[in-house]
């Protein structure tokens, strides 16, 4: 009989592993052998306790007592109630005499965290979950799933309730993580078991006083019809970790943080959590490690591209905070009020894996003395020396927080968009088209008041204007002869020189003439054509275009990852099936239509 270390190499997702961890699994595998008839797994019942690959013979997968699928040899199952801890979705029984190889959780586990692991378990969560109905006992698809399948019961409590009783109804056999409380005004109130640790902490309040003085108010809330990836977004955004689900304006269920860990063990919530409790850089690198898995994951899951740039800035924002934890912890407190700025992509939240990394640090410059910038310089380059080794490159024209050009005090800071403004020559015009695209990443110093004021005032200097216009028209799009798409010599196209940023700087022009200061760029079109910058009909052909040529970019990284390759930007037109090729080329029409009416 075939060794079971060849055998296994053959099938996913252990065609993905080297001969030496090969032969390390199989040596630690248990081989059973099962009779005719004989039941594995039950549906909704004990969750699997290993991973089953399928070695000779053939297994039934049962919903409701119908066959949905017949195992091979080299088919695996157990994984996912494995991975999600919940009852088995079918049951699992032999159609004839089988053998099969069993892996304990540790051993399923390296197996199933590897990028060939995460794939398999995406394909087959689709293909098992789409081909018996989507279940709530199942783990569910990451794209398809609402809320309404994973939310639980919402626990009201009284306002007037004496806080050491509601402490008692938190956790508990019911799982309880928060409890509602019902203010005046129709408001809600929400009172979690992060909220009573913060409490007990810092004993500011007494536990017999009422509940309502712990709550917190206004609550966001999600529609019982939203899709869980939407819904991971959107808390992850809030920095939250419980909303209440709404039904026709009314409480019917609330949704954790741990609801959504249970979707997939490469969630966006479960990678973020991982991030931001590395205990070192060695365990920050590993964790960043699974992006291009979970991205990977995220498409072939059907999520939206403006969703995946919202998911990938999210956990960029994340890395940021943990790596500055760590020049911290090395160096000590900041000696003074400090905000570390993104710039470009990751401020816009359109990151992609393809991404520089674009940022500045500010600090409040209120003591004098060398020793304040030699502080934040070493946290300034710390953190791009991080980001360098999670795989996020450092951007070529030196925009780096340890750059003495991006790290300055506020006042400088101010100073600095203002002669952007009132001198707007090349290099203030270079700045500005970086700095005006930016975001406080972490830092209590706020300066965007004071920085949103001067960008919104920027239709104000008609010299500048007309130097960002002329940068909206200085990358030209991809587009050739008859509106061919343009190649390089190797046939490629670099859709990010020749399609995001043409569209990215025309937009930020339409922004800047209308006084809008919100930084994404969907957002930004809407804006504007809000206020009647743009008619409505080129707003949404623009919006159109930036989803489409997103949607080419991300799924030239979704086939750059597969391969087992560094996700980049360079497009193969003539590897592009033909609709996806024609929406390409019309999206860069628009968007080249939309520089020429651009004023001279």
């Amino acid at each position: 009989m075939e060794h079971l270390d060849t055998f296994l190499a053959r099938h996913p997702p252990f065609d993905g592993l080297d001969s030496a961890a090969l032969s390390t699994l199989a040596a630690a595998a248990e081989l059973r052998e099962l009779a005719a008839g004989e039941t594995v797994l039950v549906e909704d019942g004990v969750p699997a306790d290993g991973l089953w690959v399928v070695h000779t013979g053939s297994i039934e997968l049962v919903h409701e007592g119908e066959v949905v699928s017949v195992l091979g040899p080299g088919q695996c199952f157990g994984h996912l109630s494995l991975l999600s801890g919940m009852a088995p979705a079918f049951t699992v029984r032999c159609r004839e005499p089988a053998g099969c190889a069993w892996f304990d959780p540790a051993a399923a586990r390296r197996v199933l965290g590897t990028e060939a692991g995460v794939v398999f378990v995406a394909t087959t969560m689709r293909e098992r979950l789409t081909a018996t109905g989507h279940t709530v006992h199942g783990l569910h698809d990451v794209g398809t799933t609402p809320v309404s399948a994973i939310m639980r019961p919402a626990v009201f409590c009284d306002p007037e309730e004496p806080i050491r009783r509601a402490i008692g109804r938190l956790g508990g056999a019911q799982g309880t993580a928060a409890l509602l409380l019902r203010l005046p005004d129709d408001q809600l109130g929400i009172v979690t078991d992060a909220d009573v640790r913060a409490l007990i902490a810092g004993g500011a309040i007494g536990l017999d006083a009422p509940v309502r003085e712990l709550a917190r108010s206004p609550v966001t809330t999600v529609p019982i019809h939203q899709l869980a990836v939407e819904a991971t977004v959107d808390m992850l955004a809030a920095g939250i970790e419980h909303v209440p689900v709404i039904d026709s304006g009314k409480v019917c269920g609330l949704l954790s943080a741990t609801d959504l860990l249970g979707l997939d063990a490469r969630s966006p919530i479960g990678l973020r959590h991982t991030i931001l409790g590395a205990a070192d850089e060695a365990g920050l690198e590993r964790a960043t490690s699974h992006l291009p898995q979970l991205f990977l994951a995220l498409v072939r899951a059907g999520v939206s591209s403006r969703d995946l740039g919202r998911v990938l800035s999210l956990q960029h924002d994340a890395v940021v905070t943990r790596l500055i934890d760590f020049s911290i912890w090395r160096h000590g407190t900041a000696p003074e009020a400090w905000a570390f700025l993104d710039f470009g992509s990751a401020a816009r939240h359109e990151f992609t894996l393809a991404s520089d990394q674009d940022n500045g640090l500010a600090y409040a410059g209120r003591r004098a003395g060398g020793e304040v910038d030699a502080y934040f310089a070493r946290l300034g380059r710390e953190v791009n020396d991080g980001l360098v080794r999670c795989g996020i490159a450092t951007d070529h024209n030196g925009v780096l927080a340890g750059d003495r050009r991006w790290r300055m005090a506020a006042a400088a800071w101010l100073q600095t968009f203002d002669e952007c403004l009132a001198v707007p020559d090349e290099s203030h015009l270079i700045r500005a088209t970086v700095a005006f695209d930016f975001r406080g990443a972490a830092g209590g110093l706020d300066l965007a008041p004071e920085l949103t004021a001067r960008i919104r005032a920027a239709r104000e200097h008609p010299q500048f204007m007309r130097l960002i216009a002329r940068s909206a028209t200085g990358f030209p799009v991809a587009l050739g002869f008859r509106g061919r798409l343009a190649t390089d010599s190797d046939g490629r196209l670099d859709i990010k020189r020749g399609g995001v940023i043409p569209l990215v700087n025309l937009v930020r022009y339409h922004a800047l003439a209308n006084g809008v200061t919100i930084s994404s760029t969907q957002d930004r079109i809407e804006a504007v054509t809000a206020a009647g910058g743009l008619p409505r009909g080129e707003g949404d052909a623009l919006a159109e275009a930036f989803a489409a040529i997103t949607a080419a970019r991300f799924a030239q990284h979704a086939e750059r990852i597969a391969a087992g390759e560094t996700a980049d930007n360079r497009i193969e037109p003539a590897a592009l099936a033909p609709l996806a090729r024609g929406e390409l080329r019309e999206a860069l029409a628009i968007v080249r239509q939309a520089q020429k009416r651009l004023p001279a």
